[in-house]
């Protein structure tokens, strides 16, 4: 066969291939494609038909989801007070109620149901003690680096979505 033909098929072959293949993995719903660390983008809840940002309109947050199962979410409204006493453990009523009002941390471990398209977080331990020992189940979707879900339950009170952006 003539080098230029064989050339031409290998080119258009690699073309098909590319253009069946997605670019980037927004189709994608695996377990495996929510694994890694990302960052807050929003959180917002909807609170007897108003939609709040209980954490504020710069919050800032971690989600880490390791390949083994694990993972932890920290969440925090920037600009939480300092406290005068320089220990956490000797706060003031006032220090202590605007970091619990001004953030949510849990860790545990997760599950993806992928035919769902739903992520279950088996809570071990939460800042929100209500939450400890408890299952959720959140709907996600995954769009390129956007992770998306709702909570059902949040723990202000409604529903609220929240969004990460994977780190790269």
């Amino acid at each position: 066969m003539d080098l230029r033909i064989m050339f031409v098929m290998a080119v258009l072959s690699a073309a098909f291939v590319a253009l069946a293949v997605p670019a980037d993995k927004s189709s994608a719903q695996t377990a495996k494609d929510i694994v890694g660390t990302w960052t807050l983008v929003s959180n917002s809840a909807e609170e007897g038909g108003k939609k709040v940002e209980p954490f504020g309109a710069n919050a800032k947050g971690i989600l880490v989801l390791d390949a083994n199962g694990h993972y932890i979410i920290a969440v925090a409204r920037p600009g939480l007070p300092r406290f005068a006493s320089d220990n956490s453990m000797t706060g003031t009523a006032e220090e202590n109620a605007a970091v619990v009002r001004g953030s949510n941390t849990h860790f545990g471990t997760y599950a993806v149901d992928v035919s769902g398209k739903t992520i279950h977080f088996r809570i071990e331990t939460s800042t929100f003690a209500n939450w400890d020992g408890t299952e959720q189940q959140r709907p996600f979707s995954l769009s390129g680096d956007q992770l998306r879900y709702t909570v059902a339950a949040a723990s202000g009170g409604g529903t609220a979505e929240v969004v990460w952006k994977r780190v790269k």
